[in-house]
């Protein structure tokens, strides 16, 4: 089995967020997926900027989901 990382980046001051990013990557361990998560995540806040994160409220989350591989035909 793969996973798949999906983010959601949300602004809790305009009570909305923004439709969920499946990462195009699929990973082989739950381990890796979670740890790209949170570097993913950490780079995208730096990106947007200190004032625009705190101003906005932004956040992202993210999980990593079970990617099921298509079966093997015989």
């Amino acid at each position: 089995m793969k996973f798949v990382l999906i983010l959601m980046m949300c602004s809790y001051s305009a009570n909305t967020c923004m439709p969920p990013l499946e990462w195009p990557q699929k990973f082989d361990s739950g381990y890796d997926c979670s740890i790209f998560g949170y570097e993913e995540a950490a780079r995208k806040l730096k990106e947007i900027g200190k004032e625009e994160v705190n101003e906005y409220k932004i956040s992202i989350t993210f999980t990593c989901a079970l990617f099921p591989e298509p079966e093997a035909e015989t």
